[in-house]
């Protein structure tokens, strides 16, 4: 029996409240992202590591916001708890990979294609093992073409956000791609959805029991703090607003010596003339 899927419940407020938590997550981790292109070597990977999680908790954080107002008539939804973390690990993890990649190796060329791609393919994955952790009385059957589209715009998506943060063109730069980004992720997941068609067992009591918000809001409220204590720390530094670092640090490479500033006086001391003695005709005053 085919199952009728509703994916509004809600209305518009929860694609809209995912939608500003794509955001968030997005426009934090590409300011960790360019942030850490501005500073000194040892810096680099705390910076890269808090942009990572900082992306990957805000599309799972709007990944299960969304799946909020996701009802199939007639069959309660259950969610399984380490498949549903499992995702969020996945997340961050496949999507640091990524970052790490074009923190280091530049927002460009071959790196740029590789880390846009493995961040796409994260982003993905996270969508469609949080998907495999509910628990229906049915089976969940999904278009092929239509999945591939969704995971071609999580690729696209990520690579043009992580263009975006190796651009290091202030904070209205990376707000802007924040807000394209969380279009992209809220599109492929929408996209994802469409995919989607459950057919029924029929075997189930109806529906029963707490709403998918009640299940849901519980496990969000540990990805949601960490967005909040790192927008903290994106606030308050010092330099992440400006874009630009008032000085550039010197990094320490192997093979490469440290530069040493030494100050240098503008005028040369004067060196006085050596006197030069001609003994060639020199004679004393009583031979002369």
């Amino acid at each position: 029996m085919q199952g009728t899927v509703d994916g509004f419940s809600y209305g518009l407020v929860t694609p809209l409240v995912a939608y500003l938590m794509a955001c968030l997550g997005g426009a934090l981790g590409l300011r960790c992202t360019t942030r850490s292109m501005l500073v000194a070597q040892s810096w680099r990977p705390g910076w890269l590591a808090l942009g990572s999680a900082a992306i990957g908790s805000g599309i799972w954080t709007m990944h299960f916001i969304a799946m909020m107002g996701f009802t199939v008539r007639g069959t309660p939804i259950h969610y399984d708890k380490p498949m549903t973390f499992a995702s969020l690990a996945v997340a961050i993890v496949m999507v640091g990979i990524g970052i790490f990649i074009v923190g280091y190796r530049g927002a460009r060329g071959t790196a740029l294609f590789t880390g846009g791609t493995i961040t796409g393919l994260g982003i993905a994955s996270m969508h469609y093992l949080g998907m495999a952790s509910m628990s229906l009385d049915g089976k969940l059957e999904y278009d092929t073409l239509t999945v591939g589209i969704s995971v071609a715009i999580a690729m696209a998506a990520a690579t043009a956000a992580l263009w975006a943060a190796g651009q290091v063109r202030g904070f209205l730069w990376s707000v802007g791609a924040s807000l394209v980004m969380g279009l992209a992720v809220s599109g492929m997941h929408y996209t994802g959805m469409a995919a989607l068609s459950v057919h029924l067992h029929g075997t189930a009591e109806p529906a029963t029991g707490e709403s998918p918000a009640a299940l849901l809001a519980p496990m969000l409220v540990g990805p949601l703090a960490f967005l909040l204590l790192a927008g903290i720390v994106v606030m308050f530094d010092p330099l992440m607003v400006m874009g630009k670092p008032t000085v550039v640090p010197v990094e320490q490479r192997p093979g490469i010596p440290a530069h040493t500033h030494t100050a240098h006086n503008p005028q040369r001391p004067r060196l006085r003339p050596r006197r030069t003695v001609d003994h060639r005709g020199s004679r004393a005053p009583q031979n002369r």
